[in-house]
């Protein structure tokens, strides 16, 4: 499998089909490149599309020092990707921890991102006691995962809440799912847990780097991943090219839940965005008023 080298020298696994313009794919702490094959399949037809396997995911190394986890690495990680390619600018596309990696791409690397969708995004992001609610339940399943190892911890991993919409629609797809979660390495899983998502940045704490972000950004989420929904409606509020879309009956990995709608979604929002018809948002709809202001006399 084709390697690319991080700046810090970290050797990532990735896979590419097509050809065109270039798509990124970005997964999630729970996945890997292969959680992507729907989209791989389905978007190979019209784009260059590239998954690649964070660190901590074999085939790609698996540092054992955690200082060699963090959100800035992760998002770091994309850039290299794209540069060893000699790829100038492409479409990111994350789910979860990849969508949090996807968005700080866009307020970091703008120039090399013509779109940007993040879905399932928000996991720790809560206001108030949330977050330190969230810090505690990453330290408890990191200590889960050492102590048990990802094998056997993968079979109740999965069947978090946010899960179990899928396992309901499609048991086949689930317990591959399952599956290839087992797979992952106890180490790289532990020290992703605990060096990048428990340590990422809150998004509410980025609400002005949000408002200055122009790139064309696609959020969604599924109406049933609790967690992602506040945050999602926060970034469709803060990002003025950001658009929501909401799946109903969905859970958080819905890429894989409801396959053909989010790659329809995301047809559609990045076709708008090559057309040149992906403005931002009319400040007249952000008024918070039911009705229109008064025109002005004479008018």
């Amino acid at each position: 499998m084709p390697t690319i080298t991080t700046e810090d020298g970290q050797k990532l696994a990735y896979t590419e089909s097509g050809s065109g313009f270039p798509m990124i794919f970005v997964h999630e702490f729970a996945g890997d490149m292969r959680s992507w094959e729907p989209q791989l399949r389905f978007f190979a037809r019209r784009y260059r599309c590239i998954a690649f396997n964070a660190r901590g995911y074999p085939p790609s190394d698996v540092p054992q020092d955690p200082a060699a986890y963090s959100q800035d690495h992760a998002t770091d990680d994309i850039a290299a990707l794209l540069r060893s390619l000699a790829i100038g600018q492409a479409h990111i596309v994350g789910l979860s921890m990849g969508a949090f990696a996807t968005l700080h791409f866009g307020l970091r690397y703008a120039p090399m991102a013509a779109s940007l969708v993040a879905a399932g995004v928000g996991y720790g992001a809560g206001r108030g006691g949330e977050r330190a609610k969230f810090r505690a339940e990453v330290e408890a399943i990191a200590a889960g995962i050492r102590a048990e190892g990802m094998a056997k911890r993968a079979l109740t991993y999965s069947r978090g809440p946010t899960r179990l919409q899928f396992l309901a629609k499609d048991p086949r797809g689930y317990a591959e799912f399952q599956a290839q979660l087992a797979e992952h390495s106890t180490v790289g899983s532990s020290l992703t847990m605990l060096g990048v998502q428990r340590e990422r940045p809150n998004l509410f704490d980025l609400a002005e780097e949000f408002r200055r972000m122009r790139v064309p950004t696609l959020i969604i989420a599924g109406d049933e991943d609790e967690p992602s929904l506040d945050p999602s409606l926060f970034l469709k509020r803060t990002i003025p090219t950001a658009a929501l879309a909401v799946f109903p009956r969905t859970g958080h990995a819905m890429n894989l839940e409801e396959p053909d709608g989010f790659n329809r979604a995301v047809l559609d929002f990045v076709t708008l965005v090559e057309a040149g018809r992906w403005t931002e948002r009319d400040p007249a709809t952000m008024t918070g008023a039911i009705m229109a202001a008064p025109l002005p006399a004479g008018a």
